[in-house]
Formats: structure tokens, C-alpha cells, sequence
């Protein structure tokens, strides 16, 4: 009887102290307010390297997403920029699709893609840059056939998804 009731206090004592993971912010408490710069988009679409495939305003639905993103998060309070504790500005570099995916004749089945930024947020409290990244990346995967066929458009928007939510979790987290 003493086991058991021994075994018991052990598993409650396991369940009530918690593994100490937590979702919270490490952001310092005066830091509530954000504002999201317009996003330049300096991807050449013009140069041997690239894809040369055009994407009308995607600047500007990377910004919405990263906005969508904060909202959803919940711990910064998005503001105008005369107001805002940290400023987000960035720029789109770059625009990769490589292929992943082959048949044995060499045909791709699947691409990636990647969306790149240079981010840099600023603390405007103090008045200098918290931090900054000059190769940020959101990515997604996509078939061109098959029962998960989708189209490059889409994953262009799930790659900007990622895009928010890996800076979203690098303002907030800071891991």
C-alpha cells in the first residue's frame, strides 16, 4: 500500500511541477507596439540566376502576412510608426525554386521554394537595432502532379506563411 501511495505522489508531483517549456515572450516588458515597414522588393528578375518569373505584389503580401502573423500572436500590438516601440523594415532579395523531386527520367515531381528577405528590427526606445538578418528565409513544397499537385502561386503564399512565422517567432522568441 505504501508503494502505491508512494507511486502516486511521484506521478502527481511529475504532472503538477510541468517540463518548464513555455510559449510567453522574452521580449522586455516596456516593448509592446510594432510596426511593420513597407517591404522593397529588389528581387532581379532579370538576371541569368534567377527564375525570371515575375509576382505581382508579393512585397506586399509578405508584409500582410507578417502582419497577419503578429496579430495572431498576440504579444506585440501592431501601431503607426511614430508610435511603436520596435519597427520591423526588411527588403525581398531574392526568389529561389529548386527542384526536389525526381522520376528516374529526370523530370521534377517536386519544387522548393524559397522566399528571401534582409530584415532588420529595431528598438526605437533606445534607438538601435535589436536585431538583424540578412538572409532571412520562408520556404514551401509543391507537385506538379499527383493527388498533392498545387500550383507555384500557392506555394508562393504557404513560403510567405513560413516567411511570418519564422519572424514572428525570432521578434518574440528570440531563440
Amino acid at each position: 500500500m505504501k508503494k502505491i501511495l508512494s507511486l502516486l505522489i511521484l506521478v502527481a508531483a511529475t504532472f503538477l511541477n510541468g517540463c518548464g517549456y513555455t510559449t510567453s515572450s522574452t521580449l522586455p516588458g516596456h516593448l509592446k507596439t510594432i510596426y511593420i515597414d513597407r517591404l522593397a522588393n529588389e528581387i532581379s528578375y532579370t538576371s541569368s540566376t534567377s527564375r525570371e518569373v515575375y509576382f505581382p505584389l508579393l512585397e506586399v503580401d509578405a508584409r500582410n502576412a507578417i502582419i497577419d502573423r503578429f496579430q495572431f500572436d498576440g504579444n506585440l500590438t501592431l501601431t503607426d510608426t511614430d508610435r511603436a516601440d520596435l519597427v520591423l523594415k526588411g527588403k525581398l532579395i531574392e526568389y529561389e525554386r529548386q527542384g526536389l523531386r525526381f522520376t528516374d527520367n529526370d523530370t521534377i515531381q517536386e519544387y522548393r521554394v524559397n522566399v528571401v528577405v534582409a530584415l532588420e528590427l529595431w528598438d526605437m526606445t533606445k534607438g538601435e537595432i535589436k536585431w538583424a538578418e540578412p538572409r532571412f528565409v520562408g520556404q514551401a513544397t509543391y507537385f506538379l502532379s499527383g493527388p498533392e499537385a498545387t500550383t507555384e502561386e500557392s506555394a508562393v503564399q504557404e513560403a510567405l506563411k513560413d516567411l511570418a512565422r519564422r519572424i514572428v517567432e525570432r521578434t518574440v522568441e528570440d531563440w
